[in-house]
C-alpha cells in the first residue's frame, strides 16, 4: 500500500463541509474471512456474477465495490443539491432526505441491471441501499463490524484488519479502504458524522481520539508510523448493573452484596486491570448503586462511563477532555487542548458529592487523590495494572511524574490515605484452545481480588490485607474472588451500617456454585 501524506486542509464551512464528505471516494464492501494464521487479508473483493446473486449468504453485498462508488457518486449529488437548496436543514433532515435519494437512485439502477441480469431480490436490495447510506453518512465498511454486538475490538494496520470477538476467536477482515489516503479519510469522515470535526487526522495532528455515536473509543495515528493504525474499543454493554455481573459470572452474589454495601458506604474504590478486562462495565455497575439523589460529577478524555445519560443512575455532572489543534501557543503549550488534570479544578467547584474518573494515566491522579481525601468519599476510578498489589507502585509512579516535586514517601501517603479498596478484574481468554469435548474456549471476565488498604506500613509504602480473593485447599480451586474474611473493623462497621450482612465474609467459597469451567486449569 502506498503511502499518501496530504498537505494540512484548511478549515471550510459547514456546507461545505458536508458536500466534501459526500464526495468522498467510498471504499469497497468488506467480506469476513476466516483465517488459520497470520495470512494478509485479501486485497480487493471480486464482482459477483449474476448466477451468484441468488446464492448470497445474508449480510453479503451482492455487487461489487465499481457498483458502490456508482451509486455513492449519484446520490451524492443529488443530495449536494438538495442540501444547498435547503440550507437550514437539520441532520436528521439531511439523512431523511439523504435515505430517499439513494432508495430512489438505487431503485432505479435495480431496474435497469434486471433488464440484462438476474434482478436482486428485496433482501438483496434493501442490502444495497444500506451500503451506500453508511458510505455516506455512518463509518462506511466499519459499520457492519460496528453493528455486530459480538465485536469487541477492531484493529486496522494499513490494509490488515483484525476483528476481536467476544465470543470466538480473532479473525481477519478485508481491507476498509483503498489506500492510506482513503483510510484516513475515513477516519476524518466519521469523526465529522459523529458531529467531532474539531477532532481530525492531519499532519499537523498526527494522533486522533474520540468517541463513536454507540460508545466505542477510536484510536488512530499517521504520519508518525510507516502506515496508518486504528483501533476501535467497543463497549459491548451499558446500563448494565451488578444483577447483569452476576447472570455474567462477572462476580457471585456474595460479592455484589459486598460492593453494593462499599458504594453505599462511601468507600473509595479503584477498579484494577488489563486493558479490555471489563474494568468500565463494572465500574458502570456500581455507580449505578449510587442514591439518585446524589450529585456526581465524571471526568474522562472521551466519554465511556456514559453515566449522564442512564436514567437508572444519580444526578451526573460529565466532563470530556479535549484535544488541541496541533498548534502551540507562546507559552508552548498546545492551543485548545484541555486535559483531565485542566478540568479537574472546575469539576471541583461543582457542587458534588462524589467523583469518578473513567481511568487515571496522567497527572490528574494527583487532584483524584486529594479530592478523594478531602471530599465526604465514595469516589471511584479505573486504572490500568497487572495485579493489586501493583497499583500501588502505578499510582505511586503517577504521582511521581505529575512533575510537580512530589516525593515518593509523600505519594505512598497520599495513596494510603484517600483509596480504601482495590478491585481486581482478570480477563482468561480461551478462544484459541480447545478442550477435550472438541469445543473451543471462550474468554472468561471475573474478579478475582477485592483488596482493602489499612494505611501506612513497613517503609512508608501503603499496608493492605485481601478482603476477596482466590482460595485452593481441600482439593479444591477456586480462581475468582471469594471471601477471606479480612477487613479492618472500622470498615466493616461502616459497611453494617450500610446494609453488609456481615455473615457473608465467612462464606469460603462465595456462592460460586461451580468451579469455572475452563480449557486449561488455572
Amino acid at each position: 500500500m502506498t503511502s499518501t501524506r496530504p498537505e494540512t486542509p484548511a478549515i471550510p464551512n459547514l456546507e461545505h463541509l458536508f458536500v466534501q464528505a459526500l464526495n468522498q471516494t467510498p471504499a469497497p464492501a468488506p467480506k469476513l474471512t476466516a483465517v488459520p494464521g497470520p495470512a494478509a487479508a485479501p486485497t480487493a473483493l471480486p464482482v459477483p456474477s449474476a448466477s451468484a446473486l441468488d446464492g448470497a449468504t445474508p449480510g453479503t453485498l451482492p455487487v461489487g465495490h465499481e457498483v458502490i462508488t456508482e451509486l455513492r457518486g449519484r446520490a451524492s449529488v443529488r443530495i449536494g443539491e438538495a442540501a444547498a437548496a435547503e440550507a437550514g436543514m437539520s441532520d436528521q433532515d439531511r439523512r431523511q432526505r439523504g435515505q430517499s435519494i439513494i432508495n430512489e437512485v438505487v431503485s432505479q439502477w435495480a431496474t435497469k441491471y434486471a433488464a440484462t441480469a438476474t434482478p436482486l431480490s428485496s433482501a438483496q436490495e434493501a442490502r444495497l441501499k444500506k451500503a451506500v447510506f453508511d458510505e455516506l453518512f455512518r463509518a462506511g465498511r466499519l459499520q457492519p463490524l460496528l453493528d455486530d454486538p459480538n465485536v469487541e475490538n477492531i484493529i486496522i494496520n494499513g490494509d490488515q484488519v483484525r476483528v476481536d470477538y467476544a465470543d470466538r476467536p480473532s479473525r481477519r477482515w478485508d481491507p476498509v479502504a483503498a489506500n492510506d489516503k482513503d483510510l484516513i479519510g475515513l477516519i476524518n469522515h466519521i469523526s465529522r458524522m459523529q458531529g467531532q470535526g474539531e477532532r481530525a487526522l492531519t499532519p499537523a495532528t498526527p494522533n486522533l481520539n474520540m468517541r463513536l455515536a454507540d460508545g466505542s473509543r477510536l484510536a488512530a495515528s499517521a504520519w508518525v508510523t510507516p502506515s496508518p493504525q486504528v483501533v476501535i474499543r467497543r463497549h459491548r454493554t451499558r446500563g448494565q448493573s451488578l444483577d447483569d455481573l452476576v447472570r455474567w459470572g462477572t462476580i457471585d452474589t456474595t460479592l455484589a452484596h459486598f460492593l453494593r454495601a462499599a458504594v453505599k458506604a462511601r468507600q473509595n474504590i479503584v477498579v484494577v486491570g488489563s486493558q479490555g478486562v471489563g474494568k468500565t462495565s463494572l465500574l458502570r455497575a456500581m455507580a449505578r448503586e449510587i442514591p439518585r439523589n446524589e450529585r456526581v460529577g465524571t471526568l474522562e478524555s472521551e466519554y465511556e462511563l456514559y453515566l449522564h445519560e442512564d436514567p437508572e443512575g444519580p444526578e451526573v455532572v460529565a466532563y470530556e477532555g479535549r484535544e488541541s489543534n496541533g498548534e502551540r501557543g507562546p507559552d508552548g503549550k498546545l492551543q485548545g487542548e484541555l486535559t483531565l488534570s485542566d478540568l479537574f479544578p472546575q469539576l471541583l467547584r461543582m457542587s458534588l458529592r462524589r467523583v469518578m474518573v473513567g481511568e487515571v494515566r496522567s497527572k490528574e491522579v494527583v487532584p483524584m487523590l486529594h479530592a478523594m481525601n478531602e471530599g465526604e468519599g465514595g469516589s471511584m476510578a479505573t486504572l490500568h495494572a497487572r495485579s493489586p498489589q501493583l497499583s500501588i507502585e502505578r499510582l505511586a509512579t503517577l504521582c511521581l511524574e505529575a512533575g510537580i516535586g512530589m516525593t515518593e514517601a509523600l505519594a505512598y501517603r497520599l495513596i494510603a490515605q484517600a483509596i480504601n479498596l482495590v478491585v481486581y478484574v482478570r480477563l482468561v481468554d480461551e478462544t484459541e484452545l480447545v478442550g477435550p469435548d472438541g469445543k473451543t474456549g471462550r474468554k472468561h471476565r471475573f474478579v478475582s481480588h477485592v483488596m482493602e488498604i489499612t494505611g501506612i506500613g513497613e517503609g512508608g509504602r501503603p499496608s493492605h490485607q485481601m478482603v476477596f480473593a482466590p482460595r485452593d485447599e481441600d482439593g479444591r480451586r477456586e480462581a475468582r474472588a471469594v471471601p477471606h474474611g479480612n477487613i479492618s473493623q472500622g470498615r466493616l462497621e461502616d459497611m453494617v451500617r450500610a446494609g453488609l450482612d456481615r455473615r457473608i465474609l465467612h462464606n469460603r467459597w462465595g456462592t460460586w456454585g461451580a468451579p469455572l469451567n475452563t480449557v486449561m486449569p488455572l
